[in-house]
This record gives C-alpha cells, sequence and structure tokens, in this order.
C-alpha cells in the first residue's frame, strides 16, 4: 500500500515537471498572452487590452521599425512595457517630446532600440530613459484578442513620428 502511493506520487510530480518545462519552454521561446495596462499606448492599445505576442522573432532579429514589442523596463526590470519601435541601430531619431520648441536628435547606438509609446503626452519611453538594449526586447505583438470588437492586427503609428528616411 505504502509503496503504491509513493509510485503513484512519484509519477504525478513526474508529469507536473514535465508538463511546467513545455509551458516554460512555450512561454520563453514561442509566445504568451499579455495583459497591457496604462495610457502610454493609446489609442492603439486600450487599457487592459489581452494581446498575443509571439517571442520568435527577437531570436531571429527581426523586429522592424513600426512593431509593437513587450520588452522589460529599464528603469524596473521586474515591470515589462509596451511601446513602438521608433529606430533601430545607426537611426537618426527625435528626443524631444511633441510640444518643445526646439527639436533635438540623437543617433540609436548598435545593439539598442528606441521606443515610445503612441500616446506621447502620457509615455514614459525612451525619451526619457534613452535607447534600450535588444537584450531586453520580450517579444512582438501579434495581434488583438480582447476585446471581441476590436480583434485584429494593430494599426499603425497614430502620431506619424515613424520616419521612412533616416
Amino acid at each position: 500500500m505504502f509503496r503504491r502511493v509513493v509510485w503513484k506520487s512519484l509519477g504525478f510530480f513526474g508529469y507536473a515537471i514535465q508538463y511546467g518545462c513545455i509551458a516554460h519552454c512555450t512561454f520563453e521561446y514561442i509566445g504568451e498572452i499579455v495583459i497591457c495596462s496604462g495610457p502610454s499606448m493609446e489609442p492603439t492599445i486600450q487599457n487592459y487590452d489581452v494581446l498575443m505576442c509571439e517571442n520568435i522573432s527577437r531570436h531571429l532579429y527581426s523586429i522592424h521599425k513600426g512593431d509593437v514589442i513587450i520588452a522589460k523596463s529599464p528603469n524596473k526590470p521586474n515591470i515589462n512595457i509596451c511601446k513602438r519601435v521608433i529606430g533601430m541601430e545607426g537611426d537618426k531619431v527625435c528626443t524631444s517630446g511633441p510640444s518643445d520648441l526646439l527639436k533635438r536628435h540623437t543617433y540609436v547606438p548598435k545593439g539598442h532600440v528606441w521606443l515610445e509609446g503612441d500616446n506621447l503626452k502620457n509615455s514614459t519611453d525612451s525619451r526619457s530613459y534613452g535607447p534600450v538594449p535588444y537584450a531586453l526586447i520580450r517579444g512582438r505583438v501579434c495581434f488583438r484578442i480582447w476585446p471581441f470588437h476590436s480583434l485584429g492586427t494593430l494599426q499603425d503609428s497614430p502620431n506619424g513620428r515613424l520616419f521612412k528616411d533616416n
């Protein structure tokens, strides 16, 4: 009787470890579901929208300007941020705010990206903390899952901050 209970317990823990490893690899390397909160990406992403994020792009270095990404915050590494890629390494980007009279520019260093929220007046982004290392990118947002009335892909940047020619 005791032996049977021990073997059943070991079998259960074995399956639990296997499923845990599969879940970890799936969420780390393939994709995950994220809930975005905060006003920094409005009107593209509203507060508490549920998004599907794929993590394969970051491993293949196929993140491009205009992509909405999930990254670790450079200021608070335990928090994820959702921002739009405005500039890649070597690009010239505007570092001043929308209401600044004097426009300042800088170049994005190698191995970094420039991230900004679509709601420029209410976003803490690369204009505050500078270029973000590529290694902090968790994944690229594929499409919106919730709310159902806006199910599908995300729109382009509404604030006109994406530049074709730099």
